[in-house]
């Protein structure tokens, strides 16, 4: 399965989301993300696809969450997400033809406009629940949600 990074960032009493612009899930809030090289660590991964897609650059992250993602009908978009908390970082936030950046109140994440799991997992994370794992399938549209486990 791809090996694939997912960050949140939290400051204050905001969370950050932004919409994406083209390719996969275009239209969609969702949080940066990338895919792991060949030659690097999944920590690695998340520095570099932060600094690449966003101009970000962490100083401290912890990974807290393994999500492995399953789409019927096209096993190669199947991917495992390692999810990170990013404590520390330097960035001004900038738009981009990749990304339209927001943010959102705590107590208004708009769920309507993310993916259908978002709803699932992301209370959890803002309840600050350690190491969790999930399996999620989708159907071969990819945009809804059949099932989920927890693993861990």
């Amino acid at each position: 399965m791809l090996q694939t990074t997912l960050w949140v960032i939290i400051k204050g009493d905001k969370i950050f989301l932004w919409e994406k612009m083209r390719w996969f899930a275009k239209w969609v809030l969702n949080w940066i993300w990338g895919k792991q090289e060949w030659s690097e660590t999944i920590s690695e991964c998340m520095i570099r696809e932060a600094n690449e897609e966003i101009g970000i650059d962490i100083q401290k992250q912890e990974k807290v969450w393994v999500m492995n993602f399953y789409f019927t009908d096209k096993p190669d978009w199947n991917l495992t997400v390692h999810l990170f908390n990013i404590i520390e970082y330097n960035w001004k936030i900038t738009e981009s033809d990749e990304i339209k950046p927001f943010w959102f109140s705590l107590n208004n994440i708009p769920y309507d406009k993310m993916w259908e799991f978002d709803k699932h997992w992301l209370p959890r994370i803002l309840n600050w629940e350690k190491y969790i794992e999930y399996n999620v399938w989708y159907d071969k549209d990819n945009w809804k949600l059949l099932d989920y486990e927890k693993i861990k």
